[in-house]
Formats: C-alpha cells, sequence, structure tokens
C-alpha cells in the first residue's frame, strides 16, 4: 500500500514566543527558511520518490512548501483542507495557558470563534481517504502544521486523548506514514 511523508513548517516568531498560530497567518524565522531548505536536503538524501507536495495556504507552510519544491524539483499545490486549525479567541495565547488546556480537551466543542476537533478531523480525514484511493499510483508529501500532524497520526494509529493532545512533530521534521493494506 501507499504513504504520505508530512512535514510540519519552519519556524516561526510565535513559535519562538510559544504562542497558539492556528489559523493566523504567520511569517517563517530566517532559521524557519533554514530549517525548509535543509527539509528539502534531507528529502533529497533519503531517496524520497513523491509525486506532489500538497501545502496549507497559511504563508509559513506555503514557504516550507516551495523550498522543498525548489531543492527536491517535486510540485507543489495549496490544499485548503491543510489549513490549521482555527483556536478562536485562543490564537496569539500562551500554549500553556490553563484556561486553554482545559478547553482544548473538549472535541466536540468549537472554540469560541474557531472551529472544534472534530471539524478539524473531519477535513484531514476527507483529505486522507482521497490520498489512500490514489495510493496505489501516488506519493504525497503534506507540508502543514502540528495540529494537523496530530489528527493525521490519529487516522493512521490509535491513540488516547493524552496520547492525542501530547503528539507533536518538530518544526521541519520529516515523518512517513503507511496505509494499512
Amino acid at each position: 500500500m501507499g504513504c504520505v511523508y508530512f512535514v510540519r513548517h519552519g519556524q516561526t516568531r510565535w513559535n519562538v514566543e510559544n504562542k497558539i498560530c492556528g489559523a493566523t497567518d504567520i511569517e517563517l524565522t530566517a532559521l524557519g527558511h533554514e530549517q525548509a531548505e535543509q527539509a528539502g536536503r534531507a528529502i533529497l538524501e533519503a531517496g524520497i520518490k513523491a509525486d506532489e507536495i500538497l501545502y496549507s495556504p497559511l504563508v509559513r507552510a506555503a514557504e516550507t512548501a516551495r523550498h522543498i519544491s525548489e531543492i527536491t524539483g517535486i510540485p507543489s499545490r495549496v490544499e485548503p483542507r491543510l489549513k490549521e486549525q482555527n483556536f478562536g479567541k485562543w490564537e496569539g495565547t500562551p500554549r500553556t495557558g490553563a484556561d486553554f488546556k482545559e478547553d482544548k480537551k473538549q472535541f466536540c466543542n468549537k472554540y469560541e470563534g474557531g472551529e472544534s476537533m472534530m471539524q478539524l478531523a473531519q477535513r484531514i480525514y476527507n483529505l486522507l481517504d482521497e490520498i489512500k484511493g490514489e495510493s496505489a499510483d501516488k506519493t504525497y508529501i503534506l507540508v502543514a502544521h502540528n495540529g494537523i500532524a496530530r489528527v493525521v497520526k490519529s487516522y493512521f494509529c490509535d491513540m488516547t486523548n493524552e496520547e492525542y493532545a501530547g503528539f507533536g512533530v518538530k518544526n521541519c521534521e520529516v515523518v512517513k506514514f503507511e496505509f494499512a493494506e
């Protein structure tokens, strides 16, 4: 069966400041651009062959995908469903906030001004189902966000709520997920 590779975008200022980025469009830092270039080189060195890079429309993912595409020669296109979860009123606030951590446990409830975990999972699971249907023919690299990484991981394996909440991908880390037969 086929597989997808997941790459989280490079570093942003809000990553450094430990703020929730969500759907807020935050630029890469200079280090973030370097990380994206390193990810492209790592993909080349690993011999990863992909047909296409699909990326979130947010600038931090789009720029990461652009660097990877330029280095690897793999064509890329925007995939709107890869946009990070909208955390509503929590965007720009500290990740470690007690109220945010409590609100994050409510998978079915929309964040005030945002979307729920269930809504996020629906759009990502639908995308992965489509890719799985094409997986005999194509391999994709998905360039997106840490929240998206959690949902992708949960698609491929069972996770407890604690495992889900604790799962993360480092900036520009390349992670392989294989579809079951």
